[in-house]
């Protein structure tokens, strides 16, 4: 690797200019790059859920619908607001009580359920069903969304997912660029107080931030990527790859020690040193992202290829950008020289080896209860509960539920060719499930006191294509509740004993599809990446004991950070049990792993077994330190900041992971080396030989650089 460092230093001002002009593409390419605002098109597409959205749309041109709960307009006005609710691009038509019959007809003609469902007299409200001829989440369908609420100011109030979606984009556009600002600024401030130089740190966010634009830039070949992805994907490539940054200029400095005035040589091998050994920490980090790639909601593959794409970004920078930057600024580097502030840890391995017992009792008294814990977590899937209450989409909810008792909404496509009898029973059986306020189908609307000629023409073409009848399900609870997912297996139930082909689609069904496949995929993904970083970390440290041990301590620390959330009951989005402990795992075990190889070196150059913790414990600590309060910044503020509690809470729990894993590396790990000492050394190759490494006395050793 030495040639390569060579070369690197020789060619810096061409590589700094074809990096530069790379940013040109890279940035055309982030801006082309679709963003996906609804997590529920990642659901499988085979499931039947997705599947009746595609007839949906294929068989009656509805691709997305809206229940819009309109207040202060009467009849007439309101009749008007549908004429230019139809004029808007993409509406495919408004189904309402004027829809249903003549609005001269008195609404006391009007069944009683359908009287309750569509109007308030009361509060002087009325419920309109508006459908798209798009999907849920396309941007004609935002577009078509943002253009009806401008018709009434908030006169018209549009609820479902397509404007959840709507006002999640808002907050995305407004809040992504702060997100990079504040992980940027708080991580300079980290470095600041614990590197040497004021303006290294600008370097290391330059040079990253840099890769991040690659990264960004390369999710145009897939064509869009998800909302949670954009908002964290830049935090967390900044969050995981400063190590390597930080372990080039380390190596750096020494190797000027080593070849006093000649920079350009020290830097040559500091690549080398550098190449070998971030390659081989990078692999753990990746293959904990890649594991995300094993879930049926894709939405893991979405996210995990983007961040394992930024981690080998991450990493050609490291080896090539930075070390060019560094160079081409070297002057201004020693200008800027000043002692760290944070003061030096290495002294408490004495401490960690004189109590170690402590740390054991701890490690077997709090991994019961938290690991009980960590699996009873209460979750959320309803997205519009943790929004801001000032958007118009929880607004709308707000009203839905305060004026018609009414959560969520769902579609039943059943076969147009059932029986008049069988229809009408269905209807009624529909009718009569709990939390079932109205099923709105054509049997309902021909009630025994509505004459033929007063329904009007087109109502039965919007319910019934021939092929297929409609049925539009409205219910008293909320999406992703127990109670509405008991009511979706009991209409499930219903339909299918009258059409076995019959589908319940709409944000509920799909909400109850992802809690399974979500559930399932938790398992999945934790034993994926579980067994993917074992098998690395055993063939890193060629040992099978230290992978037992190693996994176990960073899975404690993962039990803890997620554990504390059911002691202090807070509510965390689905998404979090999945990636948090994936992300932990391969992000964090690289501090083991460091303090691991200081621990082998020390036992393979014969040192006893208290000696050679001592030493692994005060040689690591400070990188460790430094590695996850940088993490830790990085991934705080934004979660502090951001009004998007799914990306709030991700970010609050990838924060937290970081110092508890540097917790539990400084002082658990320390006591499984003592207690386990000999089953390592028995078990593990390296650990007997008396002989010297020979090195260059980098902070990783010669076995993980050989990766």
């Amino acid at each position: 690797m030495i040639h390569f460092g060579k070369k690197v230093v020789k060619l810096r001002v061409p590589i700094l200019i074809v990096s530069f002009l790379l940013l040109i593409p890279s940035m055309m390419g982030y801006l082309g790059t679709r963003i996906n605002y609804d997590i529920l098109s990642y659901l499988p597409k085979e499931i039947e859920t997705m599947q009746g959205q595609d007839i949906l749309l294929e068989e009656f041109g509805t691709g997305a619908f809206s229940v819009c709960v309109v207040s202060g307009m009467d009849g007439k006005e309101i009749a008007a607001l549908e004429k230019e609710v139809k004029g808007v691009d993409h509406v495919k038509d408004v189904l309402w009580r004027g829809s249903v019959a003549d609005l001269s007809m008195p609404v006391e003609l009007l069944p009683g359920d359908l009287q309750d469902a569509l109007q308030n007299a009361d509060t002087g409200s009325e419920l309109l069903i508006i459908t798209f001829d798009t999907s849920m989440s396309a941007d004609e369908t935002l577009h078509a969304i943002e253009e009806i609420r401008g018709l009434t100011d908030r006169k018209c109030l549009l609820s479902g997912m397509s404007a959840v979606v709507t006002d999640i984009k808002k907050i995305c556009n407004s809040e992504a660029i702060l997100y990079v600002v504040i992980a940027s600024l708080l991580s300079a401030l980290v470095l600041a107080l614990t590197m040497d130089s004021y303006l290294i740190p600008g370097i290391f966010l330059l040079s990253i931030g840099m890769a991040i634009v690659y990264n960004l830039g390369t999710n145009r070949i897939s064509g869009e990527i998800s909302f949670i992805t954009q908002a964290l994907a830049a935090v967390l490539q900044l969050a995981v790859t400063m190590d390597y940054s930080i372990f080039l200029w380390h190596s750096y400095e020494e190797n000027q020690g080593r070849y006093p005035g000649d920079k350009e040589r020290a830097m040559a091998h500091a690549i080398s040193q550098t190449v070998t050994s971030v390659v081989g920490s990078s692999i753990t980090t990746i293959a904990g992202f890649l594991a995300m790639c094993f879930m049926t909601f894709t939405l893991g593959m979405d996210l995990g290829i983007v961040m394992a794409k930024g981690v080998v970004f991450g990493v050609i920078g490291c080896v090539t950008i930075l070390p060019s930057m560094i160079l081409v600024m070297d002057k201004w580097l020693e200008k800027t020289r000043h002692r760290p502030f944070l003061p030096d840890l290495g002294r408490i391995g004495g401490f960690v080896t004189k109590h170690y017992p402590i740390f054991l009792a701890l490690f077997f008294v709090v991994i019961g209860p938290m690991f009980y814990a960590q699996g009873h977590n209460a979750v959320y899937y309803d997205l519009v509960g943790t929004l801001p209450e000032e958007l118009e989409s929880v607004e709308a909810g707000n009203a839905l539920e305060r004026d018609f008792q009414m959560g969520a909404a769902h579609v039943i496509l059943a076969d147009s060719g059932l029986s008049k009898k069988d229809a009408y029973q269905m209807e009624k059986e529909l009718k009569e499930a709990d939390g079932v306020k109205l099923a709105l189908g054509l049997d309902t609307i021909t009630g025994p006191l509505i004459p033929d000629e007063l329904l009007s023409g087109s109502v039965k073409e919007k319910l019934d294509n021939g092929t297929y009848q409609m049925i539009y399900v409205l219910s008293e609870y909320k999406t992703g509740s127990d109670e509405v997912n008991a009511q979706c297996d009991a209409l499930r139930e219903v339909i299918k004993r009258y059409d076995p082909t019959a589908m319940l689609i709409g944000e509920a069904p799909c909400t109850q599809d992802l809690i399974t496949i979500t559930d399932r995929d938790f398992q999945i993904v934790n034993a994926a990446s579980i067994a993917l970083i074992f098998i690395i970390i055993a063939a890193v440290l060629k040992s099978i004991s230290l992978p037992v041990l190693l996994v176990a301590v960073i899975e404690f620390a993962i039990f803890i950070n997620m554990g504390i959330p059911y002691y202090t009951k807070t509510v965390l989005p689905f998404i979090a049990s999945i990636v948090i402990g994936t992300i932990q795992l391969g992000a964090t075990v690289d501090y083991a792993i460091l303090m691991t190889n200081k621990y082998k070196r020390e036992r393979s150059r014969g040192a006893e077994k208290k000696e050679a913790v001592t030493a692994a414990v005060n040689g690591s600590i400070q990188s460790v330190a430094v590695s996850a309060l940088s993490f830790f910044a990085a991934t705080f503020g934004v979660g502090l900041y951001s009004s998007i509690d799914m990306i709030s809470a991700l970010c609050m729990l990838l924060a937290r992971g970081a110092v508890i894993s540097l917790f539990v590396v400084a002082f658990v790990l320390p006591a499984m080396f003592l207690l386990f000492d000999q089953w390592i050394v028995k078990t593990s190759i390296g650990f007997q030989s008396k002989q010297k490494n020979g090195g260059n006395g980098n902070e990783i050793s010669e076995i993980k650089r050989a990766v």
